[in-house]
């Protein structure tokens, strides 16, 4: 059951909310302990947003929709309206042979993916299901053998000192182990067997192969991103490649998300490797044409990595395509950090992006709606948006988030 489904009528939500367009707070992008997040659990997610009176937040884990159940829950519980999100990261085999950087600033021809507003409760087919299962089972793989590559050299350093999969799994993350785990184990590892910064950075320093006055021990999260970069990324000891059946067409990952009731969405990275554009983002045009062709009519952006002039410049850019546009924050590093969506670091999203944020998440509340009431969303059965024009669906969502959270309210 959909609690969208007990909201009024679309008549009745325009009557009773149609002149409140107030612009509110809104997070549409973040990683839950069911792939690697920031928060201890997903209740810390709702509570962090009730402080800083974010009233809406998408769930967007990798290749996985487990933590749906859970996160639906906190969302009621908490009266925060959720969005139902999913990330992929496909492959073009034609810019991975011409060496052509998407939206990943290392691997050419990899492009992260999203799927927006999913239907909840999960309705994809049976061959959607084998693929999604089929990633998760190559990801596992590969962490597996990381994590005994990681072994090998914990051993060569201290004999007595083993990292496991299982273990990493039961305390750190649900059903898939990543990366990021294998790093937070290993930290913890250390800062356990070893009590002195000095012994810390010794030990560290060694198994890293880094010089010892570039290991900072008072940032818990600095260290295990060093061991991440240093160990577990591309060039690290402890390095392992994926398979490439891993890697999906693109063309795949959209019909799965389609499949599953949702809105194909490009995540963009923007100047978020300092400042420098990818070979595929720095021309706006080939963008559009390119996302066009393989049906993809809506991006997000991640504003605490961007510029405020360059991330305008973009919206208004694709703002005049037509794109559906929303904002996050990810929290896919570790650390905590506030969950209201900043820019440039820290700073406060100006009203402008705020009203942009706002309207590219009542487009997607607009969507969950209608599905959830067995109608068709904001895309028509081709996967495309309809010839209405987004201010209806941008109106609509505007209602039914205000509707949720005025039948939440605590």
């Amino acid at each position: 059951m959909n609690i969208l489904n007990n909201l009024p009528e679309k008549y009745n939500l325009f009557d009773r909310f149609g002149e409140d367009q107030s612009v509110l707070n809104v997070n549409g992008h973040l990683h839950s302990p069911y792939s690697f997040c920031s928060f201890d659990d997903i209740p810390q997610m709702f509570s962090m947003a009730r402080e800083e009176n974010v009233v809406l937040l998408g769930i967007n884990d990798f290749f996985t929709v487990d933590g749906y159940k859970e996160f639906y829950q906190n969302a009621l519980e908490s009266g925060v309206f959720p969005l139902f999100n999913i990330e992929f990261i496909g492959l073009s085999g034609e810019m991975q042979q011409n060496n052509i950087r998407i939206n990943d600033p290392v691997n050419p021809g990899r492009m992260y993916l999203s799927g927006k507003g999913l239907d909840y409760p999960v309705s994809s087919g049976k061959e959607m299901n084998e693929f999604l299962n089929s990633l998760q089972v190559e990801s596992q793989r590969q962490i597996r053998v990381m994590v005994e590559k990681t072994n090998t050299i914990l051993r060569k350093a201290d004999p007595s000192l083993t990292i496991s999969y299982v273990e990493i799994k039961i305390k750190y993350a649900r059903e898939l182990v990543r990366e990021r785990h294998i790093a937070k184990a290993l930290r913890e590892l250390v800062y356990e067997k070893y009590h002195s910064d000095q012994e810390r950075i010794n030990f560290l320093a060694a198994i890293l192969d880094k010089n010892p006055e570039s290991i900072n021990t008072a940032s818990e999260a600095g260290i295990e991103n060093d061991i991440r970069s240093a160990l577990l990324k591309k060039g690290g000891a402890a390095f392992v490649p994926e398979d490439p059946s891993a890697f999906p067409p693109i063309e795949k990952v959209v019909s799965y998300i389609l499949d599953a009731g949702g809105i194909p969405c490009y995540p963009v990275l923007l100047d978020g490797t300092k400042g420098d554009l990818t070979d595929f983002e720095g021309n706006w045009p080939v963008v559009h044409e390119t996302l066009q062709k393989l049906n993809i009519h809506a991006i997000e952006l991640i504003p605490s990595r961007n510029t405020v002039s360059r991330l305008r410049e973009f919206v208004q850019f694709f703002s005049q395509k037509g794109y559906t546009i929303s904002f996050g924050s990810e929290h896919n590093t570790p650390g905590v950090f506030p969950v209201e969506v900043k820019i440039e670091g820290d700073k406060q999203l100006p009203e402008d992006l705020r009203e942009v944020a706002w309207k590219g998440a009542c487009i997607i509340a607009a969507h969950q709606y209608l599905r959830a009431r067995g109608e068709q969303g904001f895309l028509d059965e081709a996967g495309k948006p309809f010839s209405e024009k987004p201010e209806y669906f941008e109106k609509l969502g505007n209602a039914v988030i205000k509707s949720y959270l005025q039948l939440h309210a605590k």
